[in-house]
């Protein structure tokens, strides 16, 4: 761990000027918050290795311009929706949450349970649009979220597209923590089921997330055929069974092409 005060008089060196590290630690912050969900300014701190001071004056700032907000939860921060203001700049994303749209609320009226549609963002899932089903239980607002990709249905989706090289880079920088007891935190495990996910065309994770929810993601193609997304259908895991509701998957993987379509994805 790295000395809480490098300059030895006590004083905050990161309030002296080193734009460059203080925006070299925001991104750690912002890292901590997508892999852990949220936390608080002590745990951040003792992560890096900083003053508490640092850290609250860094999460001011993020706050500020909603990146990161304060939750409920003990004073404990978690990423905003400024994310998603990030990464709906990039026109490619924006226009497929547009063209996506229509396609996620048929589902969500369709299926009755919640749909999102997720990109790839660094080394996580970004949940860019939601469409809530009549039945959902929870309000919980997805959009703007970053997720793990081993242990969620879209991001798993999204990893097995990716080429063997690039997957590797990013399991190797985030590992497989778990979430629950259930989710694969063994990278065999996970290659082998990645396999299955690029064979079958779609991914079904139960209470690898989160406990109680169950979800089946399939990908969105572009032009190139290249994979710029995935859609997903989850609910509760008392009552959602995607491979025993007959026709469900069939009609993701519709709607997955449906989309690809209106991306300019020619199915050969």
């Amino acid at each position: 761990m790295a000395a809480k005060d490098e300059s030895g008089t006590g004083r905050d060196p990161d309030a002296q000027g080193g734009g460059v590290q203080s925006v070299d630690r925001a991104m750690q912050i912002l890292e901590i918050l997508a892999r852990d969900g949220h936390a608080g300014v002590s745990e951040i701190a003792d992560e890096m290795g900083v003053h508490k001071s640092t850290v609250s004056r860094l999460l001011g700032s993020l706050v500020a311009r909603e990146i990161v907000r304060q939750n409920n939860d003990r004073g404990k921060y978690q990423l905003g929706f400024g994310i998603l203001r990030l990464a709906s700049s990039i026109p490619g994303r924006l226009s497929l949450v547009q063209e996506a749209r229509p396609i996620l609320e048929g589902l969500a009226d369709r299926y009755k349970e919640t749909v999102n549609l997720a990109v790839l963002r660094s080394n996580y899932a970004v949940n860019v649009d939601q469409a809530m089903g009549p039945s959902t239980l929870a309000t919980s607002d997805w959009v703007g979220s970053l997720t793990p990709l081993h242990a969620t249905s879209s991001g798993k989706v999204l990893l097995a597209a990716l080429p063997v090289e690039e997957r590797s880079r990013i399991l190797d920088k985030v590992g497989l923590p778990a979430r629950t007891p259930r989710t694969i935190t063994d990278r065999d495990t996970l290659e082998t089921q990645l396999l299955d996910v690029s064979r079958d065309g779609y991914a079904v994770v139960h209470e690898e997330f989160e406990i109680g929810l169950t979800a089946v993601a399939v990908p969105v193609y572009n032009h190139f055929g290249t994979v710029v997304g995935a859609v997903s259908i989850s609910g509760p895991a008392f009552r959602f069974d995607p491979e025993n509701t007959p026709g469900l998957i069939q009609g993701l993987q519709e709607a997955g092409l449906t989309i690809s379509a209106k991306m300019g994805y020619t199915h050969r």
